[in-house]
């Protein structure tokens, strides 16, 4: 990933580390009372996998920050793997990590982890994930993810004529037929998305704008595990063939993240609805703004995704270290959403944006998240 995406959205990582009151838990202080130098102290960072260029840049950009910060930082990628994360967890811990940074790939996977960080007060802040089933995570950051269910269904709406952008009716009154798409189960994201777009789509379901003609409306039926590509390729294709076998067509389609978006689409190609919404392919959304989907939109394949800046998360993510390794409290804008089953986790959250054909400039060029070179290749630099 090119520096511009790596670093800091403002001038967060200028602030002064000062010396706070209190020690225990969080707090930087050494013996002497002095605040520790953020030379001194190594942050654990424990992201999920490589495979999707989201967590790459939510890396790089979460590590660039802390180093810029002062601090060091050991950051692992799992692979998608739930005992080399918790592994890597173990071995943060054991070499000393004072807090840890962790976007979980199972969210209710860590508890024997997140135990022994607290045993060793070692906060631990929940990146973009929740994890749930523990009282020992301290902190969130994430993006309002039941509004981006939201978005992602309105985009839909939008791409189908019922709703202009601007959220105003705008006359097509169907039926169109649709299918549904969610993300991971034991992804914590996955239900705040799925019930965001589902309490938008259900008054157009319940009044015969929308029909789910496969019948398969609750999210055990429509996850996607792991969140993969092929696995979603495949569904639809089991879709096509089980329930449109008939003549019958899909209009649009309710995708959570852009890589499913691509095995959706592709299975809809392969049974020849065209190369092109224009030519007949159907309305599908996304989530994450990935290169590839972004040139999918700009080309009129993909309608959509939903753009969830990374480098305001990764700061926001650094805000709250700092606040911690001072002995401080992290400043929350939510505090009641947020329950992992043990406690309601006090919570960060920030703003996403649609994507459109018409916006990429705006909101993804100009912003210096993609270049315009980047955009037109559909690859990173």
């Amino acid at each position: 990933m090119k520096s511009i995406k790596i670093a800091a959205a403002g001038g967060v990582l200028a602030l002064a580390l000062t010396a706070c009151s209190g020690g225990g838990a969080g707090s930087s202080s050494g013996e002497d009372g002095a605040a520790a130098e953020p030379s001194d102290l190594t942050i654990g960072v424990a992201m999920p996998t490589e495979t999707s260029e989201r967590w790459i840049a939510d890396g790089d950009a979460v590590k660039s920050q802390l180093e810029e910060a002062g601090y060091t930082v050991d950051l692992q990628y799992a692979a998608d793997d739930i005992p080399t994360q918790a592994q890597q967890i173990d071995q943060m811990i054991t070499k000393g990590a004072d807090l840890l940074i962790v976007a979980s790939i199972d969210g209710t996977a860590l508890a024997n982890q997140l135990q022994a960080a607290a045993d060793q007060g070692i906060p631990v802040i929940a990146y973009d994930r929740l994890i749930n089933g523990t009282e020992n995570v301290d902190f969130y950051v994430t993006f309002d993810n039941y509004n981006v269910g939201v978005q992602q269904a309105t985009s839909l709406l939008v791409g189908l004529g019922v709703l202009n952008a601007d959220g105003s009716e705008a006359g097509a009154a169907g039926p169109f037929n649709i299918e549904l798409f969610a993300g991971s189960l034991d992804d914590n994201n996955a239900h705040f998305f799925f019930r965001g777009a589902m309490d938008t789509l259900q008054p157009y379901i319940d009044n015969g704008t929308l029909v789910v003609k496969s019948g398969q409306t609750e999210i055990e039926q429509v996850a996607t595990l792991r969140w993969l590509q092929e696995t979603a390729q495949k569904r639809m294709e089991d879709l096509l063939t089980s329930t449109y076998a008939d003549g019958s067509k899909v209009d649009g389609v309710l995708s959570p993240y852009d890589g499913i978006s691509r095995g959706i689409i592709t299975a809809l190609q392969n049974a020849g609805y065209g190369d092109t919404i224009e030519a007949g392919l159907p309305i599908v959304s996304g989530q994450d703004a990935e290169i590839a989907s972004v040139k999918l939109i700009q080309d009129g394949v993909q309608f959509s995704t939903i753009f969830k800046d990374t480098r305001k998360l990764a700061e926001q993510a650094v805000v709250s270290a700092q606040a911690f390794l001072e002995g401080d409290e992290p400043e929350a804008n939510n505090t009641e959403d947020y329950d992992n089953g043990v406690k309601v986790v006090p919570s960060y959250l920030l703003e996403s944006d649609i994507v459109y054909a018409d916006n990429i400039q705006s909101l993804l060029i100009d912003s210096g998240y993609w270049t315009e070179e980047e955009v037109a290749a559909g690859q990173a630099d």
